[in-house]
């Protein structure tokens, strides 16, 4: 197939087809009409109902791509450097479940990041696989966590040649990555595939100044959401494929187990639109966003606030997404979460907080004018903060380190031994959270974003972990897979479950 990136075949496709005008006698069952009896609900949807229809002859089928999805698809993979590409209508999600499903039978063994998305752990239990967590590397700079150390991993990847695959995330929620060429090459000179969720990393390689992508490092299978930095709508994803080290049929007949038979259409052809804008569109793409940063950073030298990745804040082994504004408190005045809430007051709507960091995502619709309106929430936070105007109230001490993985210096140079990610049930009882040290958690914690599980079932539960759980509680953290949202008690084996 000769193929033309100035296209957008999908998307051109549904286009053709609702200029037919065709009598709908198929499902959806608006029939591309806004039916709902309610003029403001069809002023937003009239449009994109349009291009909201079926598996049709001329629309082609997700699940048996033969016309214009099987060529969106083959453009979305010349445009990212994959030798195969997947639509994901689910998110990165659906893309990890898929990718660890179709490689693993139960009881396999697979090298696992510890801090990967819960989405990788949901994989790991459908797939009744067993995984070795490896603990990150902790960036000393800023407390946060980035991919395994490369000796770490050569060390499993040693002890554990039966190991299926290496599975990474990065960059992480943070916008921070490292080159993950040597951990790739240590598990390739073993015969072992590797796999990344880079959901957050649908750009980069696009631009002289993102990071490499995973698949520029050699990964073969790589997970992207697309509709969290480029323009695919929400939960418009897709997934990557390189080389022979995969089963790719079994990868597709896990898609086609994990999506839906229904798929969305709109969401289809924006991820069709977002490959043809970043291939046509790049030199202005990315243009506005990053004029942003740097203007909204610039006017950070005048407060308290700084951004890593700029000034005094860059590690050397850390490579930044310049679209991820990382910002926090100097003074050690406000935690991430109560800047959160400053700019949520004026309207300037973060990605994510926690004890120390707001995290902003920029993309390819931020404009200059976004970056005067967080410059002016800014300036003013700061001149509240600094003067005795009401509403912030100032920490008592300076942030804690975010990491959670801090405390685990001496274990983290230490190969583990494999969990069993099953869904048996166990006999569990119900403890405070200050009495569960020691014990075995019965529950996932995952504070949410971004997503990484603090704790796994089955694993201890050590002073460090209630600590950090502690202060999430007092600064209103969201946390998922726990009983009890608020963590005042937490779920734990009995003792004779070992």
């Amino acid at each position: 197939m000769k193929l033309d990136q100035q296209k957008a075949p999908l998307f051109e496709a549904l286009v053709a087809h609702d200029r037919l005008q065709a009598a709908a006698f198929h499902v959806p069952g608006h029939k591309a009409r806004a039916s709902w009896g309610d003029g403001r609900a069809a002023a937003y949807y009239e449009a994109l109902l349009a291009l909201d229809v079926t598996e049709l002859s001329d629309t082609d089928d997700l699940h048996h791509p033969e016309g214009a999805l099987l060529e969106a698809q083959a453009l979305a993979a010349e445009c990212f450097g994959a030798e195969e590409t997947r639509f994901l209508v689910g998110g990165s999600t659906s893309g990890n479940l898929a990718m660890i499903v179709g490689l693993c039978r139960p009881g396999d063994l697979v090298i696992v990041q510890r801090n990967v998305h819960k989405s990788i752990v949901h994989g790991l239990m459908l797939a009744g696989a067993r995984a070795v967590l490896l603990s990150p590397q902790i960036d000393r700079l800023s407390g946060l966590a980035t991919v395994p150390d490369e000796r770490l991993a050569t060390q499993a990847l040693a002890r554990y040649p039966e190991a299926k695959a290496l599975i990474l995330s990065s960059p992480n929620y943070y916008g921070m990555s490292v080159d993950l060429s040597p951990l790739i090459a240590a598990a390739h000179n073993r015969g072992v595939p590797v796999m990344v969720d880079e959901a957050h990393g649908a750009h980069f390689g696009s631009h002289p100044q993102f990071p490499p992508s995973a698949l520029e490092a050699g990964a073969d299978v790589v997970v992207q959401s697309t509709h969290k930095m480029l323009g695919a709508m929400t939960m418009g994803a897709m997934l990557h494929m390189q080389g022979k080290r995969v089963p790719r049929a079994a990868i597709r007949q896990a898609l086609t187990m994990v999506q839906s038979s229904s798929p969305s259409f709109p969401i289809m052809a924006s991820l069709d639109l977002a490959r043809w804008q970043l291939n046509n569109d790049k030199e202005r793409l990315f243009s506005s966003a990053m004029d942003a940063a740097l203007q909204v950073v610039k006017a950070l030298e005048k407060t308290s606030f700084r951004a890593l990745g700029y000034g005094d804040y860059i590690s050397a082994d850390i490579v930044y997404d310049p679209l991820k504004l990382v910002l926090f408190d100097e003074s050690g005045c406000l935690t991430g979460f109560a800047l959160r809430d400053e700019l949520e007051k004026q309207l300037c709507i973060a990605e994510m907080a926690d004890e120390r960091y707001v995290v902003l995502a920029l993309g390819p619709g931020t404009t200059l004018e976004d970056g005067q309106r967080l410059k002016a929430a800014l300036a003013d936070i700061a001149g509240r903060k600094q003067g005795s105007a009401p509403g912030i109230k100032p920490l008592e001490g300076n942030p804690k380190e975010t990491s959670p993985f801090e405390e685990e210096n001496e274990q983290s140079a230490i190969v583990p031994e494999p969990i069993l990610f099953d869904r048996e049930e166990r006999l569990t009882v119900t403890v405070s959270l200050e009495s569960s040290i020691g014990r075995k958690a019965a529950e996932w914690v995952i504070p949410y974003p971004p997503g990484i599980p603090v704790l796994y079932p089955g694993e201890t539960i050590t002073e460090a972990i209630v600590s950090q759980l502690q202060r999430w509680r007092h600064e209103g953290a969201r946390i998922q897979g726990v009983r009890d949202p608020q963590l005042s008690e937490i779920q734990v084996w009995q003792e004779n479950n070992g």
